[in-house]
C-alpha cells in the first residue's frame, strides 16, 4: 500500500460522479474537516489483511508526532501504477478505519467516486511525508539501541537549583511549570518547558536557515540523506576555523590528537553492548565483510586504542582528543532543522581517563572552565546566551551534591538540574550547556559525563602504586558541541540582535571578509590591490568591490555580507593617507591610516587561528552560490 500523509489545517471534499460501478453510497454534498492528517491511500497488487497493521502503525506514529486527532482516509488510486482489485481496496481501507478508531477521530471519504477537493498543508518539516509498506516485509526499521527505547521511561524529578545551593522542585501543571519564579531568568524558562515538555519537533522554520543561504555558507544537499549539508567557501573557512580553534584549545588543555575510524563492526561485543547503552540511532553499512554501523561519537576508536594502551597512575589522567569527521545519528525527520540538528555533523570529542572518581571530579571542573573559554572564543558568554542543564542519578547526587553546588556556584547564575531515580545509562552525571534560540528550542553545546561503566566494558586498565590494576572513571567532553550547531547558535544570536536593532555580526576573527575595500571607481583599483597586498601580508582577509556600482551600494552590499570593516578609497583617502573606515558593529566612521587599521585587526584576532580567503579577491571573479 502507497500512502501520502499531509497534516493540513482543512480538507474539503465533494462526491461528484461514481468512478467504478461498485462504489459506495455517498450523499453529494461538502464535507469539510479541520485540523486533521489526511492519508490519501492506494492498494496495491499483493496487499491482504496483514499489510493493515503495518499501515495503521505509520499511520499512527505520524500522527503522535504531529499531535493530529483527527485522521482522513481519503481513497486515492493514482498513487499507485498497479492497483488492487476495488473489493480488497474497499476492504482494507475499512479495516484501516477501523483499527484506527480507538486512538483518533477518523473519517474516510467513500471509496469509488470522483470527487473535487480543497486541502491546506500545514508546511512544518513533518507536514508532507509518504510511504510505501510492502506485504512480508516488516517497515523499514532504524536501528534504534534500548537505551533510546528506554530513554522516554525514565522517571525524573526536576528541580531548579540556585548559586547558594537552594533548590526548588518544579513540576508540569496544566502545561505550565510551577515551583519557581522566573520572572529575572526568561531564558531558563524557556529551556525548562523545552526539556520538560519535551517537544522536540520543529513546525517553524528557524531563522538561521534563511541567513545562511543568505549569507551564502551552508546549504541543503537534496542529493543526500536529510541532515547532511553542502558548505561553500565562506561557510567552509568558518566551519574550518571553528574546527582549528577547538582542537587548539584542547591540545593546550593536554588532549593528545588522535584519529579513528568511521565504521565500527556492528557485532563486536564490547561495541554492541554499548550500542544499547547511548541514546543514539544508528546508520548500519553492509560491507563485502561484515554489517558496520556509522560512529555517532570517538567514543569507540579512543577506548579501543586505551585497551590497547599501556597505562600507568602516572599517566592519569589521560586525555585523548579527536574531532571527528565525522560522527552520525539517524535523527528523526521531524526533529531536523538546519544547523541545529543534523544526521552527519562534526564533533569534538574529549576523553579523559582518571584514576578515581576524586580526581574525576576535579578533572571535570577543569574541563568545566575549558568549555566556558572555548564558548567565549565564539561570543557566546554565560551571561548572555547559555543556560546549564545538570542531569544526574539519585544515588550519585545524594553523594556528590558538592560537584553539584560546585559547579553552579561557577555558573554564576540559577540552572536545571534532573534527578533520574536509576541507572540506566554508563554515565551517572552529565551537565549542558544550553542556547536557546529564535523558536524557544534548547539546543546542547558543551557537554560532559561521568562514565562508570565503558572501561570495564572495553576492559581498559591502569596499574596503581599498589601495582593492581583498576578500572579509571571515564569523562566524555564535547567542550563545544557540534561545530556546525555553532555556526547555528551564532546565526540565531545575530538574528535575535537584529530584532533588537543592532547590527549582527560574526566574531572578527571568523569573518569570512574582515576588511572590504570599496574604490569609488575603477582608477582606484590599482590603489585598492596594494593596500590589499599588504593587509594579506598581515594574515588578514581582505577583498575589494570592483564592480562598476555607485559607492553607496557598495557600501550597502559590504553591509548585507556583515562584513566588519568597509574602508571607501577615493582622491580624499589617497591625498591624506587616512582612510574612511566603517565599522559594522558600532555603525561609526573613523578616519584611520593603514597602519592602524592593521594594528585594530591584529590586536582583536591575537590568539585565533588564521586561514586565507579562498575566494577571488575581487568580486567581478566571484560566481554566486545561492541565486
Amino acid at each position: 500500500m502507497k500512502i501520502l500523509l499531509i497534516h493540513s489545517d482543512f480538507i474539503e471534499y465533494e462526491p461528484k460522479t461514481k468512478a467504478i460501478a461498485t462504489a459506495e453510497k455517498a450523499e453529494k454534498e461538502k464535507i469539510k474537516i479541520k485540523d486533521c492528517l489526511v492519508v490519501f491511500s492506494s492498494a496495491e497488487e499483493g496487499d491482504d489483511k496483514s499489510i493493515v497493521p503495518k499501515v495503521k502503525e505509520e499511520v499512527q506514529n505520524v500522527a503522535n508526532q504531529v499531535k493530529a486527532k483527527r485522521i482522513v482516509i481519503y481513497p486515492f488510486v493514482h498513487l499507485s501504477s498497479k492497483p488492487a482489485k476495488p473489493s480488497l481496496a474497499l476492504e482494507l481501507l475499512k479495516d484501516l478505519e477501523k483499527s484506527l478508531k480507538d486512538n483518533f477521530e477518523v473519517h474516510r471519504a467513500p471509496f469509488g467516486w470522483y470527487k473535487s477537493f480543497d486541502i491546506k498543508c500545514k508546511g512544518h518539516p513533518l507536514s508532507e511525508l509518504s510511504r510505501e509498506i510492502r506485504v512480508g516485509e516488516g517497515k523499514e526499521k532504524e536501528d534504534v539501541s534500548e537505551a533510546v527505547k528506554k530513554e522516554g521511561k525514565l522517571k525524573s524529578e526536576w528541580f531548579i537549583i540556585e548559586p547558594s545551593g537552594k533548590l526548588h522542585k518544579i513540576e508540569v501543571e496544566d502545561k505550565k511549570v510551577k515551583g519557581y519564579d522566573f520572572s529575572k531568568h526568561e531564558k531558563l524558562e524557556k529551556m525548562v518547558n523545552y526539556e520538560m515538555m519535551k517537544s522536540r519537533i520543529v513546525d517553524k522554520e528557524p531563522p538561521h536557515i534563511k541567513l545562511m543561504k543568505r549569507l551564502e555558507l551552508v546549504n541543503y544537499e537534496d542529493a543526500s540523506d536529510p541532515g547532511n549539508f553542502r558548505y561553500m567557501p565562506k561557510g567552509r573557512l568558518i566551519k574550518s576555523l571553528l574546527e582549528d580553534f577547538v582542537t587548539n584549545k584542547v591540545i593546550e588543555y593536554g588532549g593528545m590528537e588522535v584519529e579513528t575510524p568511521i565504521m565500527y563492526d556492528y557485532e563486536h561485543p564490547a561495541l554492541k553492548n554499548y550500542l544499547n547503552r547511548f541514546p543514539a540511532r544508528q546508520y548500519t553499512l553492509q560491507t563485502p565483510n561484515k554489517r558496520t554501523f556509522l560512529r555517532f561519537s570517538a567514543c569507540f576508536g579512543q577506548f579501543l586504542m586505551a585497551h590497547d594502551a599501556t597505562i600507568s597512575y602516572r599517566n592519569l589522567p589521560m586525555r585523548m582528543y579527536e574531532l571527528t569527521k565525522y560522527s552520525f545519528r539517524v535523527e528523526q525527520r521531524g526533529e531536523l532543522a538546519g544547523l541545529r540538528r543534523l544526521r552527519s555533523f562534526t564533533m569534538p570529542d574529549c576523553h579523559a581517563l582518571c584514576k578515581d572518581m576524586p580526581q574525576a571530579k576535579e578533572e571535570l571542573m577543569k574541563r568545566f572552565e575549558l568549555a566556558k573559554d572555548v564558548q567565549k572564543g565564539f561570543d557566546i558568554t554565560v551571561e548572555n546566551d547559555m543556560e546549564l542543564a545538570i542531569r544526574a542519578v539519585k544515588d550519585f547526587y545524594e553523594e556528590h551534591k558538592d560537584l553539584v553546588q560546585a559547579l553552579v556556584k561557577n555558573w554564576g547564575k540559577p540552572a536545571l538540574i534532573e534527578i533520574w531515580d536509576k541507572k540506566f545509562f554508563y554515565f551517572v552525571f552529565k551537565y549542558e550547556f544550553n542556547f536557546v534560540d529564535c523558536l524557544d528550542k534548547a539546543a546542547t553545546l558543551s557537554t560532559d559525563q561521568i562514565d562508570v561503566e565503558n572501561a570495564e566494558r572495553y576492559d581498559i586498565e591502569f596499574t596503581d602504586a599498589d601495582n593492581k590494576r583498576k578500572y579509571p572513571v571515564i569523562l566524555h567532553l564535547s567542550p563545544s558541541g557540534a561545530i556546525e550547531r555553532i555556526i547555528y547558535a551564532l546565526l540565531e544570536k545575530a538574528h535575535m540582535e537584529a530584532e533588537q536593532k543592532k547590527n549582527p555580526t560574526f566574531p572578527l576573527w571568523l569573518s569570512p571578509t574582515q576588511v572590504r575595500l570599496c574604490p569609488i571607481n575603477d582608477s582606484f583599483i590599482k590603489w585598492s590591490e596594494e593596500i590589499a597586498d599588504d593587509l594579506e601580508k598581515e594574515n588578514i582577509r581582505v577583498d575589494i568591490d570592483d564592480r562598476t556600482e555607485s559607492i553607496s551600494k557598495k557600501i550597502r552590499d559590504s553591509e548585507m555580507e556583515w562584513n566588519p570593516i568597509t574602508i571607501v578609497l577615493g582622491e580624499k583617502e589617497k591625498e591624506s593617507s587616512k582612510l574612511a573606515v566603517r565599522f559594522r558593529d558600532s555603525g561609526k566612521v573613523e578616519k584611520m591610516t593603514k597602519e592602524e587599521i592593521i594594528d585594530y585587526v591584529k590586536e582583536r584576532t591575537k590568539g585565533f587561528p588564521f586561514k586565507k580567503l579562498s575566494l577571488p579577491r575581487l568580486l567581478t571573479r566571484r560566481p554566486v552560490f545561492v541565486g
